[in-house]
């Protein structure tokens, strides 16, 4: 039997920034394309759909399921051509918790088959970082994701 703990992935992390300031970087399509992707599409209001390309090749897809503004957000993910992680066949919830002087991003990416939680790890341990550097006002560069072909 599978524990539903290695059917998901969970990171936190801290960025000195405020919660409004960070929020902006999950429904503001010209700020969320600095952290992710090359393309973005986005309509962030429940029932909205969003598209990333991430590098031409890799397009991620879904549905915004929830927004409290500054303080959670959760939409559906999968990726375009995928037969194992098709679009809305999982669900990622950002929580963002006020925290001394910035927000603690709570990261949850539920109900994925077991053989992708590996990949899924590294993907938001590469991104998670370059949204942390942008909301805190620095440069990471484009992302070297967006300019090659993962698979």
């Amino acid at each position: 039997m599978t524990s539903i703990s290695s059917n998901s992935v969970k990171k936190e992390i801290f960025i000195e920034c405020h919660p409004e300031t960070l929020f902006s970087f999950f429904t503001d399509p010209d700020k969320l394309v600095r952290w992710m992707g090359r393309h973005i599409l986005l309509d962030p209001s429940i029932g909205g759909k969003y598209r990333i390309d991430v590098n031409g090749s890799d397009i991620a897809m879904g549905e915004y399921k929830e927004i409290i503004p500054h303080e959670k957000i959760v939409m559906t993910w999968g990726w375009e051509k995928s037969k194992t992680v098709p679009p809305g066949s999982s669900t990622v919830e950002f929580r963002l918790i006020p925290q001394d002087k910035g927000t603690l991003l709570f990261m949850t990416h539920y109900d994925l088959p077991e053989s992708e939680v590996a990949s899924h790890i590294q993907g938001w341990s590469h991104y998670m970082p370059r949204l942390q550097s942008i909301a805190q006002g620095q440069d990471p560069g484009v992302d070297p994701w967006s300019v090659q072909a993962m698979h």
